[in-house]
C-alpha cells in the first residue's frame, strides 16, 4: 500500500487557559487548517480540531508531513496568546512549546478529506503516540520532547526520529517572532516579503531567520521531502 502522512497532536497546558483565549486559540487553529486546506489542496488535504486541544491531520503526500509539522508548530508558538502567560508554570508552558505534535509515514486503509475519514495504521501511530505523552491532571510537568516521528518502515523511523529531536530542540529555543518568521518562511514567503508582511526591515528578518536556525531547518525539510518522496 502507498504511504501517507498524518499528524496528531495536543495544545500543551490547554485547560489552564482562560475561556477567551481558548477560543482565540481555536479560531487561529482553524484558521491555519483552513489555509493549508487551500495551499495543499482539499483533494489532499484534511485538518480538524477535535474538542479545542487536539489536531488531526493526515496528507495524500507523506513527503509533506515534516513541513506540515512544522508550520503547526511555529505558527502556534507565533502566537499571543495567553495574554497572562506569567501567571503559572502550565501556562508558561505553553507558550514556551505550544503544541505536541506526532507524524506518520504508513498506508491508510481509507482517507476521503471531502467527507472528514482517516483511518490505517499511519492515523494509529501518530494518535498513539501522543496519547502516551499526556500529561493532562499530573501536578508536576516536566516536558523533554514535543515532536515525534513515527513509520510502518522501522529504518525510516530510526532515521528521521533523530531529526525530529533535533528540530524540538531548536524550536523549543525560538522567540514567538522568530516563530512567526520560520513559519511564513515555511509557507514559501521569501524574506522581503515577509518584512513587507511584518512592516520589518528586511534586516530584522533575516537577524529573527537566523538566530532560529533557518538554514538547518530548510535544509532538516529538504532532506526529509527528498528521502520520503
Amino acid at each position: 500500500m502507498i504511504n501517507r502522512g498524518t499528524i496528531s497532536g495536543d495544545i500543551i497546558s490547554y485547560t489552564s487557559l482562560s475561556v477567551a483565549d481558548k477560543r482565540r486559540l481555536e479560531g487561529a487553529i482553524q484558521g491555519l487548517l483552513s489555509e493549508l486546506s487551500h495551499q495543499l489542496g482539499k483533494k489532499n488535504f484534511l485538518g480538524r480540531l477535535v474538542q479545542g486541544d487536539h489536531i488531526e491531520c493526515a496528507l495524500m503526500s507523506a513527503w509533506q508531513v515534516l513541513r506540515t509539522v512544522l508550520v503547526l508548530k511555529t505558527y502556534i508558538k507565533s502566537l499571543d496568546i495567553p495574554e497572562g502567560s506569567g501567571r503559572n508554570k502550565r501556562l508558561r508552558l505553553f507558550k514556551e512549546h505550544g503544541v505536541r505534535l506526532a507524524a506518520a509515514v504508513a498506508p491508510l486503509d481509507a482517507f476521503d478529506p471531502r467527507a472528514g475519514i482517516i483511518d490505517g495504521e499511519a492515523i494509529q501511530l501518530s494518535g498513539r503516540t501522543i496519547q502516551n505523552q499526556d500529561t493532562s491532571g499530573k501536578q508536576n510537568i516536566i516536558i523533554k520532547k514535543t515532536l515525534f516521528f513515527r513509520a510502518s518502515d522501522p529504518e525510516t523511523e530510526e532515521h528521521f526520529e533523530p531529526v525530529f529531536a533535533l528540530l524540538d530542540t531548536l524550536l523549543s529555543k525560538c522567540t514567538a517572532k522568530q516563530c512567526q518568521v520560520v513559519y511564513l518562511k515555511l509557507m514559501g514567503l521569501d524574506e522581503g516579503a515577509i518584512a513587507d508582511k511584518l512592516n520589518k526591515y528586511r534586516s530584522t528578518i533575516n537577524e529573527h531567520s537566523t538566530a532560529a536556525g533557518w538554514h538547518a531547518i530548510k535544509t532538516a525539510v529538504e532532506h526529509f521531502e527528498n528521502r520520503i518522496r
